[in-house]
């Protein structure tokens, strides 16, 4: 098994092999048995065929928080801010990937946004 992460072609094409519909499948089975390097291999391609959807560039942001790819998760993450400010998770998402990072005062802002979005006005 290859575990530097490196794709060979071979692997590059299983990666990007089907549909969109059948490559979302795979990712989001790769991300629930926890192998998230494998769906972000399958996502990154996704996103760049549909760059404007959400949903698969959140599960990749989400992929790359999960296996510590953070620089990565908080790219991703920010580009859904930019695009949809009051968009609850990616906020929230963002501001724990920051907070991983030890950027705290920069993660709380984020955090607080994320609160009030979900209409936990208490948080402070």
């Amino acid at each position: 098994m290859n575990t530097t992460h490196d794709t060979t072609p071979q692997d590059t094409t299983y990666y990007a092999h089907g549909t969109p519909a059948e490559r979302w499948e795979r990712a989001q089975l790769f991300f629930d048995a926890k192998d998230y390097a494998a769906a972000a291999r399958v996502l990154v391609g996704l996103v760049e065929e549909v760059p404007e959807q959400t949903g698969p560039r959140l599960l990749l942001a989400r992929s790359y928080y999960h296996s510590a790819q953070l620089r990565r998760a908080e790219g991703e993450l920010r580009t859904i801010v930019e695009r949809d400010p009051v968009e609850h998770y990616a906020r929230l998402m963002l501001g724990r990937t920051l907070q991983r990072q030890n950027r705290h005062e920069e993660a709380e802002s984020h955090l607080r946004i994320a609160s009030a979005l979900a209409g936990d006005l208490d948080r402070r």
